[in-house]
Formats: C-alpha cells, structure tokens, sequence
C-alpha cells in the first residue's frame, strides 16, 4: 500500500511483502521488514540503515559463531531473553526491554542464544563509511531496558533507543525509538526533508498521515511502513480507539556522504 504527496511519500509492506529466514533447524524464524537480496523483502536499504531482521523463538536457539565487520548491530529484546559470546572474550545476556551493540570495526566473531518461551528480538544492522569503520578496534556494550530514558506524556510513551538523550551513539546518522500509542491518541513528529522513517508495528492497529492531509495509511500489527520526506513536514500516527499501537521507528538520511556497501 502507497500514498504519495508533494511533501511526503508513505508506503506499508504487510508481512508477505518481507522477508524470510530461519536458523537452528527452524528452532529460530526470521521476517524481514530489510532483508538481503534474494530473501523476499520488498525492501533491502534506507539509507544507512541496511537490514533489519525480527527473529521468534519457542524456546531455546542458537546462531552458531559467525564474523562480522565494519556494520554496528544492535540486537534489541522485545520478549524474553538473548545470549551472546565473542571473540572479544564477552559473556553476555540481556532480557526483555534490554539491548545488545556491536560496533563491528575491524571484525568479530560472535554467536547468539534464544532463551524463553517465546523470545522476540530485532536485529539492525546500520553501515557507517566501511573504509573507515573496518580501521576501528571492534566493541559490544550491553544496556539493560532501565537504562533507557523513557518520557511518557498524553498517552504517549516513548522509549529512546539510538541517538539524542539514548545510552546508545552510533558512528552511522540514525535514532531509534519504541513509542507505546494508547487507545485514540495520536503521535506526531518532525520529519524533515531528506529524512526517511522505518518503522515495525509491533502490536495494535492505526494510521498514517501527513498532517495537513486528510487521506490516511492504515497499518496494523507486523506491518512495515518507509515514509519520506521530500520537504519539511509534520507526520502522525493514530492509534485504533480500541487498542494499544506499538511502534519501533527509525529515522535515518535517504542519503550519506559515503559509499555504501554495494551487496
């Protein structure tokens, strides 16, 4: 679904126009709001911001040792509990509301736990300039759901993930927040020109719309929605009158001074 102005270009991918995956002989499933190419999303970039998987687990999974370099993951709890293990000697687990961040750098290898019965967690991969990042001594920070600032006014609770007032700053251009809607109220936010919006409905139902317009976007529950904005703009979000909408958004620049990562 798709709704364009002169201002603002919304679009809304429903979980059949994502991805897929799956590891641990299916123990752990993957959709894909930003997949590889090949995996079946719909979209596979915005900008830096260069993948972003949602991974389900029943019970106990587990990703093997594998490398990375140069990207910064962050890995984020929405339900349940996740492990982690480096090369850089780190033991590591965080539990529902809490994250885990990788800053890539010249390499490092890690594998991953699902504990819990089920464990929801995303994975977001973000690409800062590659030539410089792969010169950087690779890092991992663990923040915990109480170290996230959270303001909560008017019906609205936003938790601050990535960026201005969060406990987690990264070398690529992106913030990141979990906004709780309740019932009938409605979010609004800036967006300005040259500026893009992933977001991940995680639970409820709502709609989109520029404000100052009056059509609408309806987007409900594991739906994915990319907005841009051509020119400065007001955004909003309605919650449905009869439940709670979830949100995770991600701001990032449609472009960067950088080459990005050509897959």
């Amino acid at each position: 679904m798709t709704r364009t102005d002169r201002t603002v270009d919304f679009a809304v991918y429903p979980p059949e126009r994502q991805g897929s995956g799956g590891f641990d002989g299916g123990r752990i499933t993957e959709m894909k709001p930003i997949g590889f190419p090949g995996e079946g999303s719909a979209v596979t970039r915005i900008g830096p911001l260069f993948y972003w998987a949602w991974a389900t687990s029943q019970g106990y999974g587990k990703i093997g040792l594998h490398p990375h370099r140069g990207f910064e993951i962050m890995s984020y709890v929405l339900d349940g509990e996740i492990g982690h293990r480096d090369t850089l000697g780190t033991v590591s687990q965080v539990k529902t509301g809490g994250a885990q961040v990788m800053q890539t750098g010249s390499g490092i290898s890690h594998e991953e736990e699902f504990f819990g019965s089920p464990t929801d967690m995303f994975q977001i991969w973000f690409e800062p300039e590659l030539g410089e990042a792969v010169k950087r001594a690779p890092s991992y920070r663990e923040i915990h759901h109480k170290d996230f600032p959270v303001i909560q006014k008017d019906g609205i609770r936003e938790k601050q993930l990535i960026g201005e007032r969060a406990p987690v700053s990264l070398v690529a251009d992106a913030m990141m927040q979990d906004v709780i809607i309740e019932p009938g109220i409605c979010y609004q936010r800036r967006l300005l020109a040259g500026k893009n919006l992933a977001v991940v409905a995680i639970s409820g139902k709502g709609a989109w719309k520029h404000v100052g317009c009056d059509q609408q976007l309806a987007v409900q529950a594991r739906d994915f929605a990319v907005i841009q904005a051509n020119e400065d703009a007001t955004i909003s979000v309605s919650a449905d009158s009869t439940q709670v909408l979830r949100l995770a958004i991600i701001e990032v620049p449609r472009e960067v001074h950088y080459p990005l990562y050509a897959r």
